[in-house]
């Protein structure tokens, strides 16, 4: 059983994601939205939610999945990107008034967004905007947050803005004045997109916990590619590994690549798009 997931499906409904600029917080919300998605399914295909909990397997305790993408400030991964595939799976996708589709820069946030978090029976994910100034959006909704809610902090070791622990620890500090919430844990999500290793994962991870010493945050998992997580579990079964066998991994996508890297190709007056992300 995945004690991360356990968290997601079975703590407060609202989790909301920020990270700084390029630490990757909404291929981590696309990928924990088709992840709590699948135990939705996986529940529903079982004799029932009661037969399900009595298997040991986790499920959902509400009966609806929604992700909101509430980051206007960043004009090049944005989830709503992908939301035919995660309606497809059984999540409704929250934007612009426009659904996404006026191919806008400058997005504006739909008044329905309040539906899902007012929904008891709604699990929304909230991707909102990383620093002080992207974080304040949540400031609108502040007021139906009250204590039921995640907010979870994506930190990646490998970006300018959070490549010290201090730098780190005041992104996390400046996003919580902003708002005026409180974070209840980190994500560790160090990477070098496929030229990822084990080992950069593992030293991220061990960089995301000294930040979790200075603010007083859990780590609740570290991210990787599907392609380096059975490498890491391998690891863990070495006792000359030199990895934290209490570090849980949560497998993450890279759903958001192919749309970026087409909309520049796009964007160059290129003839065509590629369908092979490069690196």
């Amino acid at each position: 059983m995945s004690l991360f997931l356990d968290k997601m499906a079975g703590g407060p409904r609202k989790i909301l994601v920020t990270g700084h600029f390029g630490s990757g917080k909404t291929e981590f919300s696309v990928s924990l939205s088709f992840a709590l998605s699948k135990l939705m399914r996986d529940t529903r295909c079982s004799a029932g939610i009661g037969a399900a909990a009595a298997s040991g397997s986790i499920t959902l305790k509400e009966s609806k999945l929604a992700l909101a993408d509430l980051d206007i400030e960043n004009p090049y991964f944005r989830s709503r990107e992908r939301q035919d595939d995660l309606r497809a799976a059984g999540v409704s996708v929250y934007s612009d008034p426009f659904g996404g589709r006026n191919g806008s820069e400058l997005q504006t946030i739909d008044a329905r967004i309040l539906a899902p978090i007012e929904d008891e029976d709604t699990r929304i994910i909230i991707d909102t905007g990383g620093d002080r100034s992207g974080a304040m959006i949540l400031n609108q909704f502040s007021r139906h947050f009250h204590d039921d809610y995640q907010l979870l902090s994506v930190v990646n070791c490998n970006r300018p803005g959070t490549d010290t622990v201090e730098k780190a620890a005041e992104q996390i500090k400046a996003a919580e004045e902003a708002t005026g919430l409180k974070f209840t844990g980190l994500i560790s999500n160090a990477h070098f997109i496929r030229f990822t290793t084990p080992e950069d994962v593992i030293a991220g991870y061990e960089f995301t916990k000294q930040v979790g010493e200075v603010t007083g945050l859990p780590v609740l998992c570290a991210c990787a590619m599907e392609s380096v997580v059975a490498e890491l579990e391998a690891m863990k079964s070495r006792s000359d590994a030199a990895i934290d066998p209490c570090m849980e991994v949560f497998p993450i996508g890279m759903y958001m690549r192919d749309t970026y890297l087409d909309k520049q190709v796009l964007m160059s007056g290129a003839p065509g798009v590629s369908k092979e992300p490069s690196p």
